[in-house]
């Protein structure tokens, strides 16, 4: 939530801006210092034209990377604010574990910068969904903080309850391809409540962080059975250690 600005001198007077990764006083409650901003590996071009997969420089305008080609994915984009390191992991375990949930707006102001241009109005934002086990116990869906700032910065739409989750799923890490799709079977759901507006739209899927996609792909492949057009997954940090070395 932003401070009104007639608020703010007060509020930095009881609460001294600072990093949120290395502790750093900061002139302004709205990022990072300047060394903790360097950390951050931010996705850069040449990438994938179907995934945004960042590419050897080498590669032209328009190139495919070899997972795409191999396996089509059922998404229509990525748009990545960071790639996952140690920076943007600190950030996402002090957002979602450690509640710091004033950090969404810097979060978000990361993923938009990677947004296409078409996303905006008439779009759907639509978050990944929490079981209802899982937020009761956190206490916010971190996905859904993300979606309400992405709304505020793109024009679009927010249906914050697009997607539910029906059942408790267990961690997917360490878990190989075909065991994540059986954890996820029938995890996921559309609310019946909004299902027809999902008929003919364009969503943006939200989440923190995108893994091994298993997740999203569930919520993708629901989306487009409900009759989505076109599903972009937008998340804060992605999970391509191969890629770290090209930004």
């Amino acid at each position: 939530m932003q401070v009104p600005a007639l608020l703010a001198p007060v509020v930095d007077l009881v609460f001294p801006p600072r990093c949120p990764l290395c502790g750093e006083g900061l002139a302004a409650q709205s990022g990072l210092c300047a060394p903790c901003w360097s950390e951050l590996a931010i996705p850069g071009q040449p990438s994938c034209a179907t995934c945004q997969r960042p590419l050897e420089s080498s590669h032209a305008e328009g190139t495919i990377c070899a997972p795409c080609l191999a396996d089509p994915p059922r998404h229509d984009g990525i748009a990545a604010g960071t790639l996952y390191n140690d920076a943007s992991r600190k950030l996402v375990l002090a957002f979602k574990h450690g509640h710091r949930i004033a950090l969404a707006p810097m979060l978000a102001r990361l993923i938009a910068a990677q947004l296409p241009p078409e996303v905006g109005e008439g779009w759907l934002v639509v978050p990944v969904p929490l079981h209802r086990w899982r937020l009761w116990s956190r206490g916010f869906n971190q996905s859904a903080l993300l979606a309400r700032e992405l709304v505020n910065a793109s024009g679009a739409e927010l249906l914050v309850d697009g997607l539910v989750r029906t059942k408790r799923t267990p961690t997917l890490g360490g878990l190989g391809r075909k065991a994540r799709s059986r954890a996820l079977s029938g995890a996921i759901a559309v609310n019946t409540r909004t299902a027809n507006r999902l008929r003919g739209t364009r969503v943006l899927l939200v989440d923190d962080v995108l893994t091994s996609g298993a997740t999203s792909d569930a919520c993708v492949g629901v989306l487009k059975r409900a009759g989505a057009d076109k599903v972009v997954v937008a998340c804060f940090a992605r999970v391509l250690d191969e890629a770290l070395g090209l930004n």
